[in-house]
């Protein structure tokens, strides 16, 4: 799992339809489409992005539902979360030698 979630993360474009997520969840394909190319320049074709969202969704980071002919794009960050929680960041407030 965590293979598939970096492997998802590893690209540039799938970092930005995640950051476009971000600021407006529940997007459809064209919303999508349409922001990466007017905000980010680029311009990719709809099966392009499409591709991308497949990568992300089989990673677990983006969730869809089906509302009449149009499909809508979540972000999860849920499995990022299983991340941060298998390596924790130890607490280093506290000075050398004091631990209880």
């Amino acid at each position: 799992m965590a293979d598939d979630i970096f492997r998802a993360l590893a690209d540039p474009t799938r970092r930005t339809i995640l950051d476009e997520l971000v600021l407006k969840s529940g997007q459809t394909l064209f919303e999508i489409c349409s922001r990466l190319a007017m905000k980010h320049q680029l311009s990719l074709s709809r099966q392009a992005v499409s591709q991308h969202l497949s990568v992300l969704e089989a990673a677990g980071l983006v969730e869809t539902r089906r509302e009449g002919r149009y499909k809508f794009h979540d972000l999860n960050t849920s499995p990022l979360r299983r991340i941060t929680e298998r390596w924790p960041v130890p607490d280093t407030s506290r000075p050398e030698g004091n631990s209880p």
